[in-house]
């Protein structure tokens, strides 16, 4: 009887795909909006990004309820949670950069950012496929090699932010250009910076426990 009483375990793995799916959502919502960009359209780009970052919010909540109540967990109750912020931080990341472009009214974006945004969707993609293998990393012979390859998109992201800015200052443009494109690049940048410090905390669990 108290087998069948037993409360159902919290599917932890289940909830960091979920919350990954949701980057991918994101990014590849910036991609179609920078894509077809029309700045009468970002206020509605906007209200949609924060959508989604409140969904995922609300996945890292459930999470975190389910955390606070259990004693064990499948992997350390820390990781869990430094994950659960890092997947929520990748979102917030991709939101921040719609929210800039709304901010400094943005009317026409530069080449860099297209390629940003496609540098993104390829990151959140490959991140996804790490949490995938990440519910059986234990026994996957494949988990460090989707590790490698959120980190290589996260280095071309790098080579990217440095050529853009070069460029930003290189060629004749206004100081409030160089500022406002400054800031978007270093906010593009940082969404690839947060699915690398998620694959970070995944490595580590996975060392750990090697």
């Amino acid at each position: 009887m108290g087998i069948l009483n037993r409360k159902k375990e919290y599917d932890y793995f289940g909830n960091f795909l979920c919350c990954a799916k949701s980057g991918v959502e994101a990014a590849c919502y910036l991609q179609e909006a920078f894509q077809h960009f029309d700045v009468e359209k970002v206020p509605v780009h906007v209200e949609r990004m924060h959508k989604i970052e409140n969904d995922a919010d609300m996945e890292k909540h459930e999470m975190i309820r389910n955390l606070a109540q259990e004693f064990i967990t499948p992997i350390e109750r820390e990781d869990i949670a430094a994950l659960s912020q890092e997947l929520d931080n990748i979102v917030d990341a991709i939101e921040d950069v719609m929210r800039r472009i709304y901010m400094f009214n943005v009317k026409a974006l530069r080449p860099e950012a297209l390629e940003f945004s496609a540098l993104i969707v390829d990151c959140c993609q490959a991140f996804e496929k790490l949490v995938e293998d990440f519910r059986c990393f234990k026994k996957s012979k494949t988990i460090n090699e989707h590790i490698i390859a959120v980190n290589t998109v996260e280095n071309r992201g790098d080579r990217l932010h440095a050529d853009s800015l070069r460029r930003l200052f290189t060629e004749e443009n206004s100081t409030d250009e160089k500022l406002v494109w400054t800031t978007i690049f270093e906010a593009l940048e940082a969404c690839l910076d947060a699915c690398e410090n998620a694959a970070d905390i995944i490595e580590g669990v996975v060392m750990k426990n090697s």
